[in-house]
């Protein structure tokens, strides 16, 4: 299996966090999503947060930053405009997950745009403002 790295982006079934408001336990679909942080826990298990990456323009009251053309080439993505969701991630546990997939890997993202994905994040995070959505 190739193990994630920062930067990385996968396909991954993202769970919505309106959708598991709703009761929903599993992602509708397969997508790309950021791997945007990685930590390892006090057992030793790889924490991965993920952040979805969607084609639909965000609402006003969202935070998103848009994929710049160079990166969407670079991680293998849509020649089309797309959006990594800041407000929202995925929590999952590398070695008990049923939902990520081995050898899924797309592509990454270049080193300073992946910085600056992760600062915002963090910021949104500091504000409350992300919602974490666990996969357990």
């Amino acid at each position: 299996m190739t193990k994630p790295r920062i930067g990385d982006v996968w396909r991954y079934h993202y769970l919505w966090s309106r959708q598991r408001e709703a009761g929903e336990r599993e992602g509708r679909k397969s997508r790309p999503v950021s791997v945007v942080a990685i930590t390892v826990g006090r057992t030793g298990e790889t924490n991965l947060f993920l952040l979805p990456i969607t084609s639909q323009p965000p609402a006003p009251d969202r935070d998103a930053i848009e994929i710049p053309e160079i990166e969407r080439r670079r991680a293998g993505l849509d020649d089309k405009p797309l959006w990594v969701m800041l407000d929202e991630y995925n929590h999952d546990i590398l070695e008990r997950s049923y939902h990520f997939e081995p050898n899924a890997r797309v592509g990454s993202f270049g080193a300073s745009y992946h910085r600056m994905i992760l600062r915002q994040f963090v910021l949104a995070a500091k504000a409350q403002r992300a919602k974490r959505v666990p996969r357990r």
